[in-house]
């Protein structure tokens, strides 16, 4: 089934490949941009293509059915972004106590623009003693790139400057809902 979903990735829509880096049997998928619907599509594609089992998060509302056990089988886990919960410490338990976690999040967090990207993300992977691998989608290109894999070191704000300009120069789908933000 791989090699259909290749062949409608690559050869059918003309997305390109540039990753460099190893992926991991534990991590973080730093996605971005994510400024249109078609990014989750894309997403998809490329895990099935690649053979990938990943994990992403999805704000609850998409949950409803038929969709919700869909997205469950697909790999989703519901948000409830109105709710103070521990997340970030449940995700990165599950990471340290399982024998492969990738998990793919925006750090965006919405799909429209945002520059107070949310830090989760960073979190998870700091908790769980995992890297994060940066994945740029570039519509403009057709091209999904991998090329950075940041080790969280606590150093937050020196690391996260450094994710988001790894990503100042993809083009979403949707450009103006994208910005890394002050740096």
């Amino acid at each position: 089934m791989g090699n259909f979903w290749s062949w409608l990735l690559y050869r059918q829509m003309g997305w390109k490949l540039n990753v460099t880096e190893q992926l991991p049997g534990k991590g973080i998928l730093c996605l971005a941009p994510h400024t249109s619907n078609w990014d989750f599509v894309i997403g998809q594609l490329y895990a099935r293509a690649e053979g990938l089992k990943t994990n992403f998060l999805m704000k609850k509302e998409w949950f409803f059915w038929p969709l919700g056990s869909l997205f469950k089988r697909m790999g989703g886990i519901p948000v409830w972004r109105s709710k103070h919960t521990s997340m970030t410490d449940n995700l990165a338990q599950t990471a340290r106590e399982s024998k492969n976690f990738l998990l793919c999040i925006t750090p965006e967090g919405t799909r429209k623009q945002n520059a107070e990207w949310k830090m989760g993300f960073y979190y998870i992977a700091q908790k769980a003693e995992i890297p994060i691998l940066l994945f740029g989608v570039d519509y403009q290109k057709k091209l999904i790139q991998c090329t950075r894999t940041i080790i969280p070191d606590g150093n937050m704000e020196d690391q996260i400057r450094e994710i988001k300009l790894y990503y100042k120069d993809f083009i979403g789908k949707k450009p103006q809902n994208f910005t890394i933000g002050e740096i």
